[in-house]
């Protein structure tokens, strides 16, 4: 097999995942359940191959990648050095990129990473360390890019290359249109890097529009590669790299020629591959419930047919002969997929009182609920199930919105000085807040600079307000409206804290003070800050640790997800249909959110506004469940209920 790790069977990938190689992937790949048991066998390797070649009194030659992908490999190789003696003085480093200009110092900077996740915390030689200089007069990067060249050829090649991937297919800085034969250059970063990037340098503006980087040839030249990907926002460019044809498009297809790659996936990245999100186009499947509604859904959008007119015909042409033979005929499998899919359709997200509710998504009893809609920023509850959010106010149940965080570094400093300006003019000062020093705060505030405590305070309370504003809009109540500010969040800067303690405590009192029937929370990882995976891990730990209180014995958990992905359809358990009039609603409540508005600061690889996303995504739900037979709607909000 292509790709054979050269690591003791201890340690090896074949022990947490299984690579079926099939006729559409060129790759071999390892899937595994979570980004941290992947980044761990991952440093595992790094550190066999290290001690491997103390043992014989070698250099260790490592090349390094930046960004969020590796930083769990650099954690556990940090724990591993410092209680299980792993030593780094036999290594020496060559860092794939850095941002150009860029100076040391900066915090954005690729040298400062280092030194912050790696570097500082093991006992590597300086001197060993190599990352490109962003300082270089360009008048002679051409020679200090070949000098980096000689440097890794001098220090006998690279014996392993980390890499993680860019949604352009870029490895290092390799953008679309790199040559396999390209060697360490400077090069200019392609605008979807630029917009992946923005949320770092607080906006599209302030990220570099050039970069140093190894080249394709460099990295391929290295005598073993491992790349990781992780969650959804990969998925695409996963299987564009891996199934597709090598082109210099995709820089990263190049990899399909290297004898010693594997790619290292969680399961949201390699969702795309046709292994898995058409395995019956690969082989024999075990047909589960919800593999039987993910194929027969998929045979509809291919032949353009409701799921009543699918014939016997249309399974057998298209991989699903032993589904079919199972089964018995395509009228049956048709209607009781019918059925399947009218049952998650509700007008009644808290529970239609006094009705049967054998199936329905949703208990009828209690009549009125008690419900926690948690929103991981002060926005997402609108902007996520804004129409279902209304629904369950007039009809009747206890609703209490309770926002995780407090959002201010989604304000830009623009947004902050005109209100600072207003109150000031206004207030004269008799305020919690000294508007005057925030003011000249903003105004003479230097790159990387953190604001200031007085500054998050004013930024914080802009969305804090915005928010009572939209949700008296949609009709609750203020003192239904929580606001958490979890310690994680309040950094200052896009980098956050880990999840603590605090924090699953501060959710776990508020969860045990309403002691509520049903929890609405946010399931949409692909937040490109990573906010809403903190904020729904705080959930989940919460809620385990609550688990055996009797009042959350009748409490259901339900997922929505946000402005960048939707449920499949095969996924959704209730599909909340909305009015044109409950539309409008829900548009106008997003719009409370000024601050939100026309320039997203964390927009992620979407550029349209958040309200417009919103809305475009719950009319293509309605499309879809239209074209599948069954009742037309203006738009539907999806849920998928979870069981913790």
């Amino acid at each position: 097999m292509k790709g054979a790790l050269e690591i003791k069977p201890d340690i090896s990938y074949k022990s947490a995942g299984k690579f079926e190689e099939t006729r559409y992937e060129k790759i071999h790949n390892e899937i595994f359940k979570s980004s941290i048991e992947a980044s761990t066998i991952v440093a595992q390797e790094i550190a066999q191959l290290i001690r491997s070649k103390q043992e014989k009194n070698k250099s260790c030659v490592l090349g390094l990648a930046t960004g969020s992908s590796p930083i769990k490999v650099y954690e556990e190789l940090v724990r591993m050095h410092r209680e299980e003696g792993l030593s780094f003085s036999n290594v020496i480093t060559f860092n794939l990129d850095e941002y150009y200009p860029m100076t040391k110092e900066n915090n954005q900077s690729y040298h400062y990473f280092m030194h912050q996740h790696l570097f500082n915390h093991i006992d590597i030689k300086p001197e060993n360390i190599n990352i490109p200089d962003g300082t270089v007069a360009i008048e002679e990067i051409n020679q200090y890019c070949i000098d980096y060249e000689m440097n890794i050829k001098n220090a006998g090649g690279l014996d392993f290359q980390l890499l993680g991937i860019g949604r352009t297919g870029h490895v290092g800085f390799n953008e679309p249109g790199s040559h396999i034969n390209s060697g360490t250059r400077i090069i200019t970063l392609d605008h979807i890097t630029r917009v992946d990037a923005s949320s770092a340098f607080n906006g599209i503006d302030n990220v570099p529009k050039r970069a140093i980087t190894m080249g394709v040839s460099t990295i391929m030249r290295s005598k073993r590669i491992v790349l990781m990907a992780w969650g959804q926002n990969k998925a695409d460019i996963i299987k564009r790299t891996i199934q597709g044809d090598i082109s210099s498009e995709v820089p990263a297809t190049f990899l399909q020629n290297h004898p010693n790659a594997t790619f290292v996936l969680d399961q949201s990245a390699a969702s795309e591959l046709t292994r898995f999100k058409t395995p019956w186009l690969v082989g024999e499947c075990l047909w589960t419930t919800e593999l039987k509604s993910k194929a027969i859904v998929w045979l509809c959008q291919k032949t353009k047919q409701s799921i009543l007119k699918l014939t016997d015909r249309d399974y057998n042409n298209n991989g699903m002969s032993d589904l079919l033979a199972q089964e018995g005929s395509a009228y049956d499998m048709n209607i009781n997929m019918f059925n399947v899919l009218q049952h998650t359709i509700t007008g009644w997200p808290g529970g239609k009182p006094n009705t049967d509710d054998s199936h329905r998504p949703e208990r009828a009893n209690p009549a009125k609920k008690r419900i926690i809609l948690f929103s991981p920023h002060p926005d997402d509850d609108v902007i996520s199930m804004g129409g279902t959010f209304s629904k369950l106010i007039k009809q009747g149940h206890d609703v209490h919105v309770v926002y995780q965080t407090s959002g201010n570094i989604a304000v830009t400093d623009d947004e902050a000085l005109k209100f600072a300006e207003v109150a000031s003019d206004f207030l004269k000062g008799h305020s919690d807040i000294n508007f005057k020093e925030v003011i000249e705060f903003l105004n003479n505030k230097s790159e990387n600079q953190i604001d200031s405590l007085e500054v998050r305070k004013l930024k914080g309370l802009i969305r804090r307000r915005e928010s009572y504003a939209a949700t008296r809009y949609i009709g609750l109540k203020d003192e239904n409206t929580h606001f958490l500010d979890l310690p994680f969040y309040e950094t200052g800067q896009v980098k956050k804290n880990p999840l603590g303690t605090e924090d699953i405590a501060i959710v776990k009192d508020i969860i045990a003070k309403i002691k509520p029937h049903q929890v609405f929370a946010a399931g949409d990882l692909a937040d490109p800050h990573g906010t809403h995976e903190v904020c729904l891990n705080a959930i989940f730990a919460a809620l385990k640790e609550l688990k055996p209180e009797p009042y959350m014995q009748d409490c259901w958990l339900w997922l929505y997800r946000g402005a960048w992905h939707e449920w499949d359809i095969h996924e959704i358990d209730m599909a909340v249909p909305l009015s044109p009039s409950e539309v409008l609603l829900k548009r106008h409540a997003i719009l409370y959110h000024q601050s939100q508005k026309d320039r997203v600061m964390f927009q992620g690889n979407d550029s349209r506004e958040f309200w417009v996303r919103a809305e475009d995504r719950n009319k293509n739900t309605a499309i879809l469940y239209d074209e599948l037979g069954l009742a037309e709607y203006e738009a539907i909000e999806a849920f998928k209920r979870f069981d913790y």
